[in-house]
């Protein structure tokens, strides 16, 4: 199966956007070439980048309390095991105290590092981290693989509150939805929503239907228009009648 995530609000958008440049992070920090490497450090400006809203930190202390809030009113419920409660509301409470935990703006240690900063700033330019431009940064490439990893790590190291909290969030979010069966027809789809309190639908298919959902959705209507690519993967509208499954996700 392939999935296709649509967020409804802007919050959930930024965590998922945050969640797939973690995921590359941990990817790429895997392998020993220069160039996982170049990927990793730039990946690391990115979530910079992305996690500079400054309420994210509070939205997640307060999604992760309310969850945990949420769970206690399990607690001796014969129909929920304990020590899976437990173990719930431990991780909750843990993710919440590392974030609070947390001091300035997230990722403020990469902002205070100049040269960081440098690389950052000549990395935006098409072709400007060449070994002429920065030629220390050069010099830190050709360091060995485990020297490069140690300090990608200390760099990391500090925003990993942040990535494990949303993790929690995204997935209660993901598991709190029932999926239902559709088709549609002509290639065409839409559900009139009337004021949805939905924050994410996900469009499960098969993977080798050559069909991809092209989404638009409020909380008052969703439209899905599927198309499937030609042989230069340019999308061309579909006609004929598509199964997919569909779930709407709210915490």
């Amino acid at each position: 199966m392939i999935t296709y995530e649509y967020p409804f609000n802007e919050r959930i958008r930024t965590l998922l956007r945050l969640e797939d440049l973690f995921q590359k992070v941990a990817s790429f920090m895997q392998r020993d070439g220069a160039q996982e490497h170049h990927v990793v450090l730039l990946t690391l400006f990115e979530i910079l980048d992305v996690a500079g809203r400054a309420d994210l930190k509070m939205d997640l202390i307060q999604e992760l309390e309310r969850q945990r809030q949420s769970l206690l009113a399990f607690r001796n419920n014969p129909e929920i095991s304990e020590d899976a409660l437990s173990g719930a509301l431990y991780e909750i409470e843990h993710a919440s105290a590392a974030l609070l935990g947390l001091t300035g703006k997230i990722g403020q240690h990469l902002r205070d590092n100049d040269w960081l900063m440098s690389i950052k700033s000549r990395a935006s330019i098409p072709g400007g981290v060449c070994e002429f431009d920065l030629p220390s940064y050069h010099y830190w490439l050709h360091q060995a693989p485990g020297f490069r990893r140690e300090a990608l790590l200390a760099w990391l190291q500090p925003m990993l509150p942040l990535r494990d909290a949303l993790n929690i969030v995204l997935r209660l979010l993901r598991a709190s939805g029932r999926a239902e069966n559709h088709v549609a027809t002509g290639g065409a789809f839409q559900l009139m929503l009337g004021g949805s309190s939905s924050q994410m639908v996900r469009i499960s298919m098969k993977l080798n239907d050559p069909y991809i959902p092209e989404i638009s959705a409020n909380k008052y209507a969703l439209n899905i228009r599927f198309t499937r690519p030609d042989s230069d993967h340019r999308p061309r509208h579909c006609d004929q009648d598509v199964e997919f499954g569909m779930t709407f996700c709210n915490l």
